[in-house]
């Protein structure tokens, strides 16, 4: 996987860049723990400007990002409560639970959304909530772009600066990302496990 991100990138450049970002939402296995340190390393031999290399990649993240949002948006809340009355143990979710977790998102969404993009398997899940309930599109950009632009930086930027070292990113980060999302899958298991409905 990283000898086909290195030859994109150095192939397609800031197309390439935004194209693995998004895909990197789609599908969170494709690790941009890789994809960003790489993309400021070819920076830093002077193929590609930083500046460049940070808005491309902010850039596909923010498409990732609606697209999921759009999705969950055409979906509804409605259509989710009808889905969780009949099925919720597969998604933990209770009608209630849905209102509690509206009512929490109005409150708090100006925050959980950029933060959402700063943690492992929860940057590609914030997305939903903020399409389900409603979020105005102009804000979910605003933010989701703050959040993304962060985390699209920080990684483009270590990159940059560590140069030909730029994969000891993701040794580091690597398996703390797999660690964070090892536990939000044992916890989703244990959650199905113990699932009642219209529990508090």
């Amino acid at each position: 996987m990283t000898e086909w991100i290195t030859d994109l990138i150095e192939k397609s450049g800031y197309p390439g860049i935004a194209f693995l970002m998004f895909l990197e939402n789609l599908f969170p296995p494709l690790p941009s723990e890789i994809i960003m340190p790489m993309a400021g390393f070819t920076a830093s031999r002077g193929e590609l400007s930083i500046i460049g290399v940070l808005a491309a990649g902010t850039a596909g993240t923010l498409a990732g990002a609606i697209f999921w949002y759009s999705v969950a948006k055409w979906l509804g809340e409605e259509r989710l409560k009808h889905w969780a009355a009949r099925h919720g143990r597969w998604i933990t979710l209770s009608p209630e639970d849905i209102d509690r977790i509206d009512d929490w998102f109005d409150r708090h969404s100006r925050w959980a959304v950029p933060l959402g993009h700063l943690v492992p398997g929860i940057r590609t899940l914030i997305s939903i909530p903020a399409g389900l309930f409603d979020m105005p599109p102009a804000r979910f950009v605003l933010l989701t772009t703050l959040g993304a632009g962060a985390w699209t930086s920080a990684l483009g930027l270590a990159g940059y600066a560590l140069g030909q070292e730029y994969d000891a990113v993701e040794r580091w980060m690597g398996p703390a990302s797999t660690a964070i999302m090892a536990t939000i899958l044992v916890y989703y298991i244990y959650r199905v496990i113990t699932f009642r409905r219209g529990r508090a």
